[in-house]
């Protein structure tokens, strides 16, 4: 045989790396949780989402991949995550009615896939997916309506991400929660039911219809929200008077934001109302994500066992401190001691 010359041998060794460098980077179709088919990179190392709710489903699989967030953190966002997630640039998105996105900055991440929330507002949706065509950036749809969709959107994560084993876990988590919760509120009979009123915004006077997904941990937890109807709009926060919420007269109220909860009992306005007399009126926890609402994230399926053992301590008496140390520890990656997970608990 012939020996090979040395330019020849050169220019075979430069094939052969060509060979190697397309296998690493070759590609994969998958179809999204609305039935799209996207192609994507078989190992994907850069995601952004364009809404809160998709970002903290990525965290929640793998902090590593996400690149870019919504808005900056809070105090208690940064204390509670990992330090890579810290530090990303902001991109904007879906984080508010501004609805706005940072292209330059999406450009510089050069993420391998956007992640948008396919939810029911198709008008936004579409502008969304209009600017990522003119970006040449890929996206995948995900089903965050309610909790309820929570478990196969973490299966659908952790086989888009290849972190499988890692979703599996998370699911069974999730299912588990919704199932155990479900059959221990089961047995509340209609009228034995116990009235919440959410009261959002400083001074306690904005809150949410019985159809508005912002509130459907009340009616999982077993309990009925007070102000009924369908929601007025994706966004909420509806304006209600003190004269309605003392006609509502709830047995329980569940406070968003503390300044509100540190003024309620010392507020003459207030304190004829059932909840407030028996001192039934609960800060719902918000650290690191709000476990409850606003924005909507894996932190609610937490916060059913912490609102389900709130309302009926008799019917779901969970160990509160150990089963929020455990989450942590499960889908954040954070150890907490006691005092640290009462914390946490608003106690």
């Amino acid at each position: 045989m012939k020996p090979i010359s040395p330019s020849a041998q050169i220019r075979l060794l430069i094939a052969l790396l060509f060979v190697c460098f397309c296998a690493s980077v070759e590609a994969r179709e998958i179809s999204d949780m609305i039935g799209r088919k996207v192609v994507l990179p078989d190992t994907v190392t850069r995601a952004v989402s364009v809404s809160p709710p998709g970002t903290y489903l990525l965290y929640a699989i793998d902090p590593s991949v996400v690149a870019g967030l919504n808005f900056p953190l809070w105090d208690n966002e940064k204390k509670y995550t990992t330090e890579g997630f810290k530090r990303l640039p902001v991109i904007g998105g879906m984080a508010g009615q501004g609805r706005t996105l940072n292209a330059e900055v999406l450009l510089k991440i050069k993420p391998d896939f956007v992640l948008i929330w396919a939810w029911n507002d198709s008008a936004i949706q579409k502008k969304y997916e209009e600017l990522l065509t003119a970006l040449h950036l890929p996206w995948v749809h995900v089903r965050l309506d309610t909790l309820m969709d929570y478990p196969d959107a973490l299966l659908f994560m952790g086989d888009v991400l290849n972190r499988k084993e890692r979703a599996k876990k998370l699911y069974r988590y999730a299912t588990d929660v919704l199932k155990t919760v479900k059959a221990a509120v089961a047995g509340v009979p209609a009228g034995r039911k116990l009235t919440v009123y959410y009261a959002e915004g400083t001074d306690g006077l904005l809150t949410e219809r019985t159809d508005s997904t912002h509130v459907e941990l009340i009616s999982l937890a077993g309990g009925i929200n007070v102000h009924k109807g369908a929601e007025l709009n994706r966004y909420g926060m509806e304006k209600v008077s003190m004269e309605q919420v003392i006609l509502y007269d709830p047995e329980v109220i569940l406070v968003k934001e503390k300044s509100f909860h540190d003024a309620i009992f010392n507020d003459p306005r207030w304190r004829g109302i059932r909840a407030v007399k028996n001192r039934r009126v609960y800060l719902i926890p918000y650290v690191p994500f709000n476990w409850f609402d606003r924005p909507p994230s894996f932190m609610r399926l937490l916060g059913l066992k912490w609102l389900a053992s709130t309302l009926y301590p008799h019917l779901f008496p969970a160990d509160m401190v150990k089963e929020t140390k455990e989450f942590y520890k499960l889908f954040l990656g954070v150890e907490l001691n006691d005092r640290e997970a009462r914390e946490v608990l608003c106690r």
